[in-house]
């Protein structure tokens, strides 16, 4: 039986592409000691991601900021999540996925998701659909490392190109809002560079309000 695991990486920040990793189960996975890729070290998660990649078959899909912001016209960011987790599963065209749910609701995000994958491939799935299946499951964990990796790597990217300090990316991080009122000082809103997500309050907001 063919079996993956997926999971995401920066669903929720204000800069930066989101990430989703599929992972084909292989064996000595939980000899890895693999977890939940946020309880890692950086220099941990890469170690891990680099053993995973060479032991498996991995897929990733990336979306950058810009085309969340396109879709986002149309779909909420719940449909647009089970559409890209739809994308994995399509490549994989395994006998059985389990998913971290990038929806509060796990039984909804799973009936969408199959919904979506037999609309693309006319086949079925066996899903397993949790909120925090990457604690869980040592596959989705495997997945979410790979994600974080394939963040991490990006941000640190497009600090390197800026030359300057973004922080995660995070709305939460003071980091990242002291440079999205850096870039306010240079930018109008529908000038902001390709890496702001645009749709995200907090941008809206920084451009309505004086501050947060």
């Amino acid at each position: 039986m063919r079996e993956i695991g997926i999971d995401e990486a920066g669903k929720g920040p204000v800069i930066g592409s989101l990430f989703i990793a599929g992972v084909q189960c292989f064996d000595g996975l939980e000899l890895l000691g693999v977890r939940d890729s946020k309880r890692l070290t950086p220099a941990r998660r890469e170690a891990l991601a680099a053993q995973i990649e060479a032991a498996t078959e991995v897929f990733v899909v990336e979306m950058r900021a810009h085309e969340i912001d396109e879709r986002r016209r149309a779909r909420t960011m719940n449909e647009i999540m089970v559409e890209r987790f739809a994308d994995v599963l399509t490549h994989f065209l395994a006998d059985r996925a389990i998913v971290d749910a990038a929806d509060v609701k796990p039984e909804r995000f799973a009936a969408n998701l199959g919904a979506c994958y037999r609309n693309a491939c006319g086949g079925e799935i066996a899903l397993i659909s949790e909120n925090r299946a990457d604690e869980r499951y040592p596959l989705v964990s495997a997945a979410s490392i790979v994600a974080k990796v394939h963040r991490d790597r990006s941000i640190r990217a497009l600090e390197a190109e800026l030359g300057c300090t973004i922080g995660s990316g995070y709305p939460s991080d003071a980091k990242t809002i002291q440079f999205l009122h850096t870039l306010q000082k240079d930018h109008d809103f529908d000038d902001l560079p390709h890496y702001v997500r645009r749709s995200w309050r907090t941008v809206q907001y920084l451009y309505t309000h004086s501050g947060f």
